[in-house]
């Protein structure tokens, strides 16, 4: 791996194909849409994740220098593979930029958030115990829930198929992915006009 990094990108799920298609590996599914769209090389294990790195022209140049790491860690532990990954790339935790379901948002919703609370989402309680702070940006992908706070009710929620139509879970990926790119597009081109 070689070239600077500006941004991490880190597409939290669980690994496996049994969960694939799920609602909880939807920000793993966005961080995939971009290194698509961004045209990275074939992922590498490291880091106990896939990774792959390389440049991205987002609404024209410059290019800006990005990874896109999906932890291969359970949900729970995604910090183990975050943090050493930040650690070599030298990436400061406010230039990380986490895809993950949100359930207390509606289907369908994506909210960016910066730094602040953690909603119950241990992947991201992972990631702030890891990088000893929350200050690090967030693709917010609303999920919804189901009509129960049964814990148990709630997890086969996540962890199960997708209600919603195919159709309706790609236009969520892709506004995910979108919103993605605007965030960092709008936080270099502030940094670049700051005095």
């Amino acid at each position: 791996m070689s070239g600077q990094i500006d941004w991490l990108v880190v597409g939290l799920g669980n690994p496996g194909a049994k969960y694939q298609g799920t609602p909880h590996n939807v920000g793993a599914d966005v961080a995939n849409a971009l290194a698509a769209r961004w045209e990275l090389p074939k992922a590498k294990q490291r880091y106990r994740g896939l990774i792959t790195q390389g440049t991205a022209l987002i609404g024209g140049p410059p290019k800006i220098g990005v990874a896109v790491l999906l932890p291969q860690t359970y949900m729970n532990e995604s910090g183990k593979s975050v943090s050493p990954a930040r650690g070599e790339l030298r990436v400061e935790p406010d230039r990380i930029l986490v895809c993950h379901d949100e359930i207390d948002t509606p289907f369908g919703e994506v909210r960016t958030k910066f730094g602040g609370g953690l909603a119950g989402h241990n992947g991201l309680k992972s990631l702030k115990a890891q990088l000893g702070t929350a200050d690090f940006h967030r693709i917010r992908l609303g999920v919804g829930r189901p009509d129960s706070t049964d814990p148990e009710i709630v997890a086969a929620y996540v962890l199960g198929r997708w209600r919603q139509p195919k159709s309706e879970v790609q236009a969520l990926i892709d506004a995910g992915a979108d919103a993605a790119e605007k965030l960092i597009l709008d936080s270099d081109t502030n940094a670049l006009s700051a005095p």
